[in-house]
């Protein structure tokens, strides 16, 4: 039942952007539906929304992960993301790809403490066949002053 959960969320997600929505909220939706594998630890959502060629990149140095290592880091649970926030994203589209930058509060936790650490980041997505999908990402740290 836990797997059914996420794999319900994406198809919804899907569904509602295959109705005539605005790029800029088809490509919201895509980034919802990829935030819940990311939560729900759903490698299938995972495949589905990065794509084959993603440039992953982390707020801690971790950087250029592909995408088999990217899902791989995901699946490991260590840390596991309990919450991602993206209070007020800016999307841009430029015909099939798409810039989406912002805040991102995640929440995870590892051998029983909990942190909150907030980025900036950058997503960009390209659109094909299979819909909207993340070819690149790139994360700041956000030092308070």
């Amino acid at each position: 039942m836990k797997r059914l959960i996420p794999m319900l969320l994406i198809a919804v997600a899907g569904a509602v952007a295959a109705y005539g929505q605005t790029p800029e909220k088809e490509v919201l939706a895509a980034m919802d539906a990829w935030k819940q594998a990311m939560i729900h630890r759903d490698s299938a959502g995972l495949e589905k929304y990065l794509h084959e060629g993603v440039i992953y990149s982390h707020s801690d140095g971790h950087t250029r992960q592909n995408k088999a290592e990217a899902i791989a880091a995901v699946m490991s649970g260590k840390p596991s993301i309990d919450a991602m926030e993206f209070p007020d994203p800016t999307v841009k589209v430029f015909g099939d790809t798409a810039l989406v930058k912002g805040r991102l509060d995640i929440t995870t936790s590892q051998d029983g403490k909990s942190s909150t650490g907030h980025v900036d980041v950058l997503h960009v997505w390209i659109k094909g066949p299979g819909g909207w999908r993340m070819v690149a990402r790139q994360a700041t740290k956000i030092v308070a002053p």
